[in-house]
């Protein structure tokens, strides 16, 4: 059953992908709508999540926010590194493709973790399963949004984009694949998602809505930002 489901996902986040190519003539619009899904996917479902499931506290802060910090200081850190050696070789002030593959790839990494919390889901309880299932479907939309536009972003081609974007839709199936052998700790799970969310928010705020707000208007972007952490409000509230 958390297969067949893990279809659903498969579909939404093609879907997502789709619409992000599609409004390649409002480009700092749909960055903008990017950086709000980005921001409300950390701050609304990653954090509370992977605090609940991260267990007990590491000298008084808990595991999944040190992790956080920690994902957003080696998403920097990779970054300059790249930029650097990009930097060496003549290439100074051009973004680094590799950086937004590594990002869809870590995007890809949290959509294979969605399929393993369905699976698991589903091992409990088909009520369980079906409320795990909707807030995968849904928020799958925003992840292939989010993995063609970053990796679009960073100057790689349309082709890469598309890869990667298949690659994302395809990772719930495997990971609800794998939940028939094994079930990852919660534990874990936890503290995987405080990283991801940390590296996720480098990307949000320093490079996606920089961007979005680049030579274009401020207000139309703005409101795009806030329908996106709007949209994720949603999807978190009927999930729940």
């Amino acid at each position: 059953m958390a297969v067949f489901v893990a279809l659903g996902a498969f579909l939404m986040t093609l879907a997502g992908g789709w619409v992000a190519q599609r409004v390649t003539d409002r480009r700092h619009l749909v960055l903008g709508f990017a950086g709000g899904l980005m921001l409300g996917v950390v701050g609304l479902d990653l954090l509370p999540e992977a605090v609940d499931a991260a267990g007990e506290a590491v000298f008084g802060v808990p595991a999944a926010l040190l992790l956080f910090v920690g994902g957003f200081l080696v998403a920097h850190l990779v970054e300059r590194l790249l930029a650097v050696r990009q930097a060496a070789h003549g290439a100074g002030g051009e973004r680094v493709p590799q950086v937004g593959l590594t990002a869809a790839a870590a995007m890809v990494g949290h959509s294979l973790m969605d399929g393993v919390a369905l699976g698991a889901a589903f091992q409990v309880g088909a009520g369980m399963g079906a409320a795990v299932a909707l807030a995968v479907i849904t928020h799958d939309f925003a992840d292939g949004f989010n993995t063609y536009t970053i990796t679009s972003l960073y100057g790689n081609a349309r082709r890469k984009a598309l890869i990667m974007l298949f690659a994302d839709a395809l990772a719930p199936i495997a990971g609800a694949a794998t939940t028939l052998l094994f079930i990852l700790p919660a534990e874990l799970l936890g503290c995987y998602l405080g990283f991801f969310g940390g590296a996720l928010l480098y990307l949000a705020a320093a490079e996606i809505l920089p961007e979005a707000h680049h030579e274009h208007p401020v207000r139309s972007t703005l409101l795009c930002t806030v329908a996106g952490v709007g949209f994720i409000w949603l999807v978190v509230g009927i999930a729940d």
